[in-house]
């Protein structure tokens, strides 16, 4: 779609009513490389929605008149990052008129230790919008693909027919194949057991909280609280800069996961995979997450032997570069490497993709490396 109707436009046609209102909320946004709160003179057009708050709420309801939810969000984040509108976002009024989204609550957060008391009631309930959200896609087909890999991975020997592995029963049955029927006498079955309710699993996500990673650092708290809440698995949630926070006491409301973190700050993996190390008191029915773009800021070698510690104890190990939907992400394609020769393969995870990765690894199958 192309809008316009200025003489520099060449079309020789006048916008009029909505086509012109639509073209001002973009030209506000887009229409020229001006700097913020920049004003047009003599006719010459400049990007800018001005230096008050009023202009910028205006804008808001503007745009979210004339164009659809997911365009609204693609704005508002080239707004706040084009337009330097993080600090307006410390006005529970625009806080109020923003259309809440992963890369809005990741923009909250890195700004949570500047907000005034005013504001941080308003923050917290757009950030439970977005939470509840993806919760409400999220939780239910991870519960079913975790729970579905907790029954597979427990094998019983006289299962009940609707438990049958039949994959596993015929390659075990092979030798009794009859030519003569083409078919194989199965003499021992396979099946699936029954997830109990005690602990079967223990998974601990261990996420980098660094600035580029934010999107990633929302969708691994709100999956760590679904995690949480599977009885057959012990969750264990870190988060680190070159500090550690262990936020698992606080997994009953991802909320309180997202405000204990700290956005930005530089990078030390190896203490972070060393604290985890630390918990681990069943090693063969561990799940480690490392969520990072890999960049690190501490002793790279001693990273690495740590990894290569875990998974010689029986550790699954997986590396996620980020769980979003932003994309190739940057990463550290050295570390990646070194990763990957020691079978630990790095690679980006949509949140749609997650719950089969975490399924292969309760399993300790190949992971569905996209």
């Amino acid at each position: 779609m192309v809008l316009g109707g200025g003489d520099a436009d060449g079309t020789g046609c006048a916008l009029t009513g909505r086509d012109a209102a639509m073209d001002a909320a973009l030209g506000a946004l887009y229409g020229g490389g001006g700097e913020a709160g920049s004003r047009r003179t003599s006719g010459a057009r400049s990007a800018g929605l001005g230096g008050s708050a009023p202009n910028v709420a205006r804008w808001l309801g503007d745009i979210r008149t004339y164009f659809p939810s997911s365009v609204v969000q693609v704005m508002q984040r080239d707004a706040i990052e084009r337009l330097g509108l993080a600090a307006l976002l410390l006005e529970p009024e625009m806080l109020e008129a923003v259309e809440p989204d992963v890369h809005l609550v990741g923009t909250l957060l890195s700004l949570n230790k500047a907000m005034p008391e005013t504001t941080k009631e308003t923050a917290r309930a757009v950030v439970r919008k977005v939470v509840e959200q993806l919760e409400k896609k999220l939780a239910a087909r991870t519960r079913a693909t975790l729970t579905g890999a907790l029954d597979r991975s427990a094998r019983i020997s006289r299962p009940r027919h609707h438990d049958i592995d039949w994959n596993r029963t015929i390659q075990a049955n092979l030798k009794n194949y009859l030519p003569e029927y083409r078919t194989v006498v199965p003499e021992r079955l396979i099946g699936y057991g029954r997830a109990a309710r005690s602990v079967k699993k223990e998974v601990i996500l261990c996420i980098d909280q660094s600035g580029s990673m934010a999107a990633s650092v929302v969708y691994a708290s709100v999956f760590g609280a679904v995690l949480a809440s599977m009885r057959s698995i012990a969750t264990r949630l870190v988060v680190f800069d070159t500090a550690i926070v262990d936020l698992t006491d606080q997994l009953d409301d991802p909320v309180d996961v997202l405000f204990g973190t700290q956005l930005g700050g530089g990078t030390d993996i190896n203490r972070a995979l060393a604290y985890c190390q630390s918990k681990i008191t069943r090693p063969a029915d561990t799940v480690v997450v490392l969520i990072s773009d890999l960049y690190e800021g501490g002793i790279r070698n001693e990273m690495l032997k740590r990894v290569a510690a875990m998974k010689g104890a029986g550790v699954e190990f997986v590396t996620l570069l980020a769980l979003s939907d932003e994309g190739a992400p940057a990463y550290d394609r050295e570390h990646a490497a070194a990763l990957a020769a020691l079978g630990a393969p790095a690679f980006a995870c949509t949140p749609d993709l997650f719950p089969e990765v975490m399924a292969a690894a309760l399993e300790k199958r190949p992971l569905p490396i996209p």
